[in-house]
């Protein structure tokens, strides 16, 4: 057992987890942090994405014991009690989801994406998000949805 201490949605831990705990299950079962979702365990659908320090990670691509001092944001993290996040919104306005289990890693992809280009091209944000498949849809709204944030974002500057 290893100790680790990450602060997780504004709350700060202190856990013993086995060395090879994946950080999507240490997440989910020592948490409770069930809205990160396992889709693949193989990193290649980004179900399961969160923020690592302001940056995107598939989290069953990293041990919980590399996550030690550092801080997550999971879905479950990024709304600000009653208000969702202008993400989460544009994509309720924009039906950017089907069955919804793409979503939260979609949503925290298009966060990080976001918050490194508040402006992208539709290209910049297909390829932003090409890391995240859907089985559900064409991708057209979810491309739609990260337009719509971008400008509820731009908004929320002025």
């Amino acid at each position: 057992m290893q100790h680790i201490k990450v602060t997780v949605d504004g709350t700060t831990y202190q856990k013993e987890v086995e060395p090879r705990t994946l950080l999507v299950h240490f997440l989910r079962e020592d948490l409770g942090r069930v809205g990160t979702v396992v889709g693949c365990d193989t990193s290649n659908c980004g179900a399961c994405t969160v923020l690592v320090d302001g940056v995107s990670l598939k989290s069953c691509s990293m041990l919980a014991v590399q996550a030690d001092g550092s801080e997550i944001t999971t879905i479950q993290g990024v709304s600000d009690g009653n208000d969702w996040h202008p993400v989460q919104s544009a994509f309720k306005e924009c039906h950017g989801l089907q069955c919804g289990y793409c979503t939260p890693g979609m949503v925290i992809s298009s966060i990080d994406l976001l918050n490194e280009n508040p402006n992208p091209t539709e290209a910049e944000i297909r390829e932003g998000l090409e890391g995240n498949l859907c089985r559900c849809t064409g991708y057209h709204n979810i491309v739609k949805s990260v337009q719509r944030a971008a400008e509820l974002m731009e908004g929320a500057k002025s």
